[in-house]
């Protein structure tokens, strides 16, 4: 496993970015805490699809998911107490910092006709949200082997305190933002 992102994080962009923000410790620049993958799935859908839509997202993250359960029902979505509607995995440490730069260097570019990701995905309190259409960007997914094309969310929580710290700090480890002309 690949630890470079954490290797370059430590010697190279904390005492840059302290020194761009005026830091006086380094305990003071915002970090990035987690990296939480999610995929949702329909109520009706069998459990077997399911099944194999973790199985894909554990070979992404190099760590097996849990299933989500829904906590009530809702009728409207032929949705009840208990059913399995989606899975999520939780990245800390190495598996994080090896993800994100998996995702960054090799499977973002992977989109067709990518132009960067939306700089307007943040939640106000540091926290950035990535929605990905096609889970076959990633290299470990073979496409032969999809049963269905399934998107997922990829939330990376960060311990900054406003929106603009946490998008210099993912500008500064190579998230690739779109420019204000290619969001239109």
């Amino acid at each position: 496993m690949t630890v470079l992102l954490r290797e370059q994080f430590k010697k190279e962009i904390v005492p840059a970015f302290c020194k761009e923000r005026g830091y006086k410790n380094v305990m003071q620049m915002p970090r990035i805490e987690k990296v939480v993958l999610n995929i949702g799935v329909d109520a009706v859908t069998d459990s077997d699809t399911l099944n194999h839509l973790a199985g894909e997202m554990g070979q992404i993250a190099g760590q097996r998911p849990v299933i989500t359960k829904a906590r009530r029902s809702v009728s409207n979505f032929k949705l009840r107490e208990g059913m399995s509607i989606g899975a999520k995995v939780t990245l800390r440490g190495d598996r994080m910092y090896a993800f994100l730069e998996k995702l960054i260097n090799v499977a973002l570019p992977r989109i067709r006709d990518f132009r960067g990701v939306p700089v307007k995905s943040f939640d106000g309190s540091g926290n950035y949200t990535l929605g990905i259409k096609d889970q076959t960007i990633f290299p470990e997914i073979n496409p032969d082997k999809v049963k269905r094309i399934q998107g997922m969310d990829i939330t990376v929580v960060t311990t900054a305190k406003t929106d603009d710290e946490a998008r210099e700090l993912l500008r500064k480890i190579g998230m690739p933002f779109a420019t204000a002309a290619a969001e239109q």
